[in-house]
């Protein structure tokens, strides 16, 4: 009898554990990689001693991608959509404009509800996804399934200890310092949500401008300060970092009132920034690439996952990975493994899971990854990019193209599309302007490369364009002897022989077809028939 009794104990324990299981996603406003240095690309850094607690507890990602601003890549994390499928492809009310969310996108909170409605679900901080007005608007995060929100629902606020806060639908004027505030309000908000799991959306403002002194008590060291307009005028990024510290602070603070309340160990961390600093905390010499562009500067962020779901923590991992990527993520680590089955089949999801990589069973779960921007006053910005793990394409709205290689080349100043590539360049750039086309379902973003050199040309390489196709295919540099086989998706045979580019395709049914040389068959490369 006693061991039943305590086997007994010990499985409501158990479930005890799992029915407190927490996750806590935190996002920074407007702060890339390089202002920290557990980032290799850090430069000018800042002490961050409990962010970096999470470094060690978790998995840190050195490649991850976000949007360039604000309000796409949030949206991008609720919905797990990328923008030119929500619609939300710049800032909210900002300069050029965005649609809004629309409310009857399919969001974590709304799927955590159907999964388990005793999940307590919060958005406390930044929401900037749908516009202030009419009034009715500022119930658009609780339609959209939180049990509450409390914080400002603009992009910027006018100032860090005078400004609006919303709380589930109600304005009020605060004078406390925005970003304790945010902790102040997750704290007490946590505190109610007694033998409940907790999943919470914490979105600072911090560091977004307006460029400040942060209060002068214990969030920062920075003393010698004096916060005047011109000091800062002068000095924006000694008062930007000063900025970050009072958050790394206050995020301190957060960890502390979990410990209190018996909750830390059972939190799952999400560390992220939501684009890139702006011009005038860039770190770089062009500053004209920072946020609001596709370039690396824009959409390279950090990202650190910590907590109980990860399997050998502090590690570093290589992978591709997504803002986009969280809305699977965030389903994945309370259990909800067939949240697909909500989603309609006309609504698309490119959300991938981050957990085989928490759980350390896989290395990578994409092959790419993508950004975008888009306005509703369009400029020479907007444009759509995608990148492997060395190259990147940046396909701009007005036609341009520019084509990089990441690994040798981090801040993009070598554009290889101004030069003659080598076949590993060139298949690179045909794989990721092939992905491109098939993403956005219209169109052809490949254009036609010439002067192709060998230098450390594999012999089995072959680059095919255009694809999709319409009629012809063309095959680079290859020797016009050699013969290849294309196969139709069952894997039928539609052509096989030398004289492939002389034959006419027009005729052949849309879709996918497969591409191999004879005496390389191991090679395949995939086409579409347009």
């Amino acid at each position: 009898m006693k061991m039943i009794f305590c086997l007994c104990f010990l499985f409501s324990g158990f479930l005890n554990i799992r029915a407190q299981h927490n996750v806590i996603l935190i996002i920074a406003d407007d702060v890339g990689t390089d202002y920290f240095g557990f980032y290799e690309d850090g430069k000018d850094t800042v002490d961050v001693p409990n962010i970096r607690t999470l470094v060690n507890k978790g998995v840190r990602f050195k490649n991850a991608m976000a949007n360039p601003v604000c309000s796409s890549t949030r949206a991008g994390i609720l919905t797990g959509r990328y923008s030119f499928r929500t619609g939300v492809g710049g800032i909210v009310g900002g300069a050029g404009g965005s649609n809004p969310l629309d409310t009857s996108e399919i969001t974590i909170p709304r799927l955590l509800n159907k999964y388990n409605p005793n999940i307590a679900k919060a958005n406390i901080g930044k929401w900037h996804l749908q516009q202030g007005m009419p009034i009715g608007n500022l119930k658009f995060p609780n339609v959209m399934g939180y049990d509450h929100y409390e914080g400002s629902f603009i992009g910027q606020l006018p100032s860090y200890t005078n400004w609006t806060k919303i709380t589930n639908g109600v304005s009020a004027t605060t004078t406390n310092y925005a970003t304790s505030e945010n902790v102040d309000n997750a704290v007490s908000w946590i505190k109610t949500q007694t033998n409940k799991p907790v999943f919470l959306w914490l979105a600072f403002n911090a560091p977004h401008e307006p460029i400040h002194l942060p209060p002068a008590n214990l969030l920062h060291s920075y003393k010698s300060l004096s916060g005047t307009p011109g000091d800062i005028n002068a000095h924006p990024k000694e008062y930007f970092k000063a900025m970050i510290q009072s958050l790394d602070q206050e995020i301190g603070r957060l960890f502390d009132s979990l410990k209190v309340l018996n909750r830390y160990d059972s939190t799952d961390f999400i560390f992220i920034g939501d684009n890139g600093n702006t011009t005038r905390t860039a770190q770089i010499t062009n500053t004209d690439r920072a946020k609001g562009t596709i370039y690396q500067y824009g959409v390279h962020v950090p990202f650190i996952i910590a907590g109980p779901s990860v399997i050998k923590p502090g590690r570093a991992t290589d992978a591709l990975v997504n803002t986009t990527d969280l809305f699977a993520t965030v389903l994945d680590l309370f259990g909800q493994k067939n949240w697909s089955s909500f989603i309609p089949a006309n609504k698309t999801v490119d959300s991938k899971s981050i957990l085989p990589i928490l759980k350390n069973v896989s290395s990578d779960i994409r092959p790419w990854s993508f950004c975008e921007i888009f306005k509703l006053t369009t400029d020479s910005a907007d444009g759509k990019a995608i990148r492997n793990m060395d190259y990147k394409l940046l396909r701009f709205d007005d036609g341009r193209q520019e084509f990089y290689n990441l690994k040798k080349d981090s801040l993009e100043e070598i554009d290889l599309l101004q030069q003659s590539l080598t076949a590993e360049e060139a298949t690179n750039y045909y794989y990721l302007c092939n992905e491109l086309s098939n993403l956005i379902g219209k169109g052809n973003y490949c254009k036609q490369i010439t002067g192709i050199h060998n230098t450390a040309k594999p012999t089995q390489d072959y680059v095919i364009f255009p694809n999709p196709f319409t009629s012809n295919i063309h095959i680079e540099d290859h020797n016009k002897e050699e013969a290849f086989v294309l196969l139709n998706a069952m894997g039928q045979v539609i052509f096989s022989g030398t004289q492939i580019e002389l034959q006419d395709f027009s005729s052949l049914p849309k879709g996918l077809y497969v591409l191999k040389k004879n005496n390389y068959p191991e090679r395949v490369l995939k086409l579409i028939k347009e």
